[in-house]
């Protein structure tokens, strides 16, 4: 397991409708996202963020971070899969893993806490 790499995906704080996420703020969600990372890393993974916007950049964006760092693992998270105005998003950003990364396991976590069980059911 040790060393794999995983490349974390989700909606950049920027991207995120707040109002309908009303236990989360900026602050929240980027601490958030260090913490995933630092624990995935404290697990023995390479861990890296592709933070998108929901717009027409998102694809490219990831389409640039899995080829400069293939990975074993890409993780898609929650605020993009539990949010039903982003599923265009999520099914955009999988067939881009599916097409780009086709070799990469595809993970799902539920929230930040569960990210290294997430990305461990398929390292």
């Amino acid at each position: 397991m040790s060393g794999k790499r995983v490349l974390l995906i989700g909606l950049a704080s920027s991207a995120v409708d707040f109002d309908k996420w009303p236990e989360l703020s900026v602050e929240i969600l980027e601490d958030a996202f260090r913490k995933v990372q630092k624990d995935l890393e404290s697990a023995g993974f390479e861990a890296a963020w592709c933070l998108v916007q929901a717009d027409d950049t998102a694809a490219p964006e990831l389409e640039a971070a899995l080829r400069a760092e293939p990975p074993d693992v890409a993780m898609i998270g929650a605020g993009v899969r539990a949010d039903e105005d982003q599923l265009l998003l999520f099914e955009q950003l999988v067939n881009v893993i599916h097409r780009e990364a086709p070799d990469a396991a595809i993970a799902f976590n539920r929230n930040p806490l569960d990210s290294v069980d997430a990305v461990r059911r398929w390292a």
